[in-house]
């Protein structure tokens, strides 16, 4: 009995040790990725061109990011919503892995949004399960974006996995123009994050004709 306690121990220390090292080389990842946004000096956005950004955010971390294009740009945002709202803690994580093992998507609730009034659509979602949100899948298998400018974005822990790769798959009829992953950041980081997304906008509005 004590031997199986000690190595039950012994499996909890190493799993602690090796989150934290993990947390450790984020932390570390981020720092050096970010460093050079902190004192970027930008110019204005070309605001001229009508931008949709659909979205799905469960922790808000992608509404962050929409709503910061929104104001760079004057962007029009479109939220995904679900007809059954997913639940909070734990059981997200849970009906999100039974939604990917049981390869059923998710009810949208609202109207589909009209993609003819843009000259270009923003995609961001957050990485679950190294891939994209199951929302928007769901959002992806009814809409037709008829080679409209399209641009992605991803927010997650560390890793975004297939995400950009599989977006191109199940986006009808989009041509993507640029894709950009966000890691999900403290606030200290925030002047720094602001400038990455104006960079970012920047670059892909330059290739919106």
């Amino acid at each position: 009995m004590k031997m199986i306690l000690y190595i039950l121990l012994a499996a909890i220390v190493i799993g602690l040790i090796s989150g934290g090292m993990h947390l450790w080389k984020v932390a570390k990842k981020n720092e050096k990725e970010m460093a050079p946004y902190a004192e970027m000096k930008l110019q204005p956005l070309d605001t001229t061109k009508k931008i949709l950004v659909v979205y799905y955010s469960l922790s808000g971390n992608t509404k962050d990011i929409a709503e910061r294009i929104k104001a760079a740009t004057k962007a029009d945002l479109y939220a995904i919503t679900l007809k059954d709202p997913l639940p909070t803690g734990f059981m997200a994580y849970y009906k999100i892995w039974k939604q990917k093992q049981e390869n059923k998507l998710p009810e949208l609730s609202g109207k589909m949004p009209d993609f003819s009034h843009y000259d270009l659509i923003i995609l961001g979602s957050p990485v679950w399960m190294y891939t994209v949100s199951t929302p928007m899948q769901s959002f992806l298998k009814q809409a037709d974006f008829k080679q409209k400018p399209v641009a992605v974005y991803s927010t997650q822990g560390s890793n975004p996995g297939t995400f950009f790769a599989d977006i191109k798959k199940e986006a009808k009829n989009a041509d993507i123009i640029s894709e950009i992953e966000f890691n999900n950041l403290p606030k200290k980081y925030d002047q720094a994050l602001n400038n990455k997304v104006i960079q970012w906008l920047s670059q892909t509005l330059l290739k919106v004709k």
